[in-house]
């Protein structure tokens, strides 16, 4: 695939967290399916499981990503699993790009270089979590940055939507480079904002995939 089919659209990231009801490889795979038909250009999913199921069903690009733990570098975290999501049916390979150590020994700039030794045909994309990762990302030659981690570590504090001064930063510095906007887009406004802001693309999961959250916001609301 190429990014540019992804350009100007929205990606729905499909996610449950270990333990939720609907934590299973079909019931996300029907979450994919679903939001496809809503419009969707490309799906953002979270173990191999479900990106082999996912890759059955829905023919748009797949965005895939392991996560291990809670702590630390747990996106992806490691060469093999990078490529164990290739593998699986992605079309992207979503990874850490944080300069924090990696569980493996390897660098980020090592894990890109490997992963594209393996699998050159998949696309990199680097969760970012402040400009020093994204410097990093760049210069190792990565597909795509985002704002995923943004928030998420000690390198900038969390903001309430997204991080849109980081997103601003990123665009102007790297602006022939593909930027997604990841992480606390809880609206329409909040997406439009992002892309004024420089994004290329957008990923949505939480408001659209998570009932459980989307549930408590009412709740809180009425309260």
């Amino acid at each position: 695939m190429k990014f540019s089919d992804l350009q100007g659209k929205l990606v729905v990231s499909c996610q449950a967290y270990p333990g939720e009801p609907m934590r299973h490889p079909d019931t996300m795979a029907q979450v994919a399916e679903a939001v496809v038909e809503g419009g969707a250009a490309g799906v953002r999913l979270q173990g191999l499981e479900d990106i082999k199921e996912a890759r059955t069903r829905v023919d748009v690009p797949i965005i895939g990503l392991v996560k291990e733990g809670y702590e630390g570098v747990y996106i992806t975290p490691t060469l093999e699993l990078c490529i164990a999501v290739a593998d699986a049916g992605a079309d992207v390979v979503a990874l850490d790009a944080t300069t924090r150590p990696r569980p493996d020994g390897l660098t980020f700039p090592e894990t890109v270089r490997k992963l594209r030794e393996v699998r050159p045909d998949v696309l990199i994309m680097a969760d970012c979590d402040c400009m020093e990762s994204a410097r990093q990302a760049v210069d190792a030659g990565v597909d795509v940055i985002s704002t995923t981690l943004a928030g998420y570590t000690e390198a900038r504090p969390k903001t309430e939507g997204p991080d849109l001064e980081l997103l601003r930063e990123m665009h102007d510095t790297y602006p022939d480079v593909p930027l997604i906007c990841e992480g606390r887009i809880h609206s329409g406004a909040d997406a439009k904002a992002a892309l004024d802001a420089g994004a290329d693309t957008i990923v949505v999961g939480t408001a659209i995939t998570h009932p459980t959250s989307i549930t408590s916001w009412f709740v809180e609301a009425i309260s």
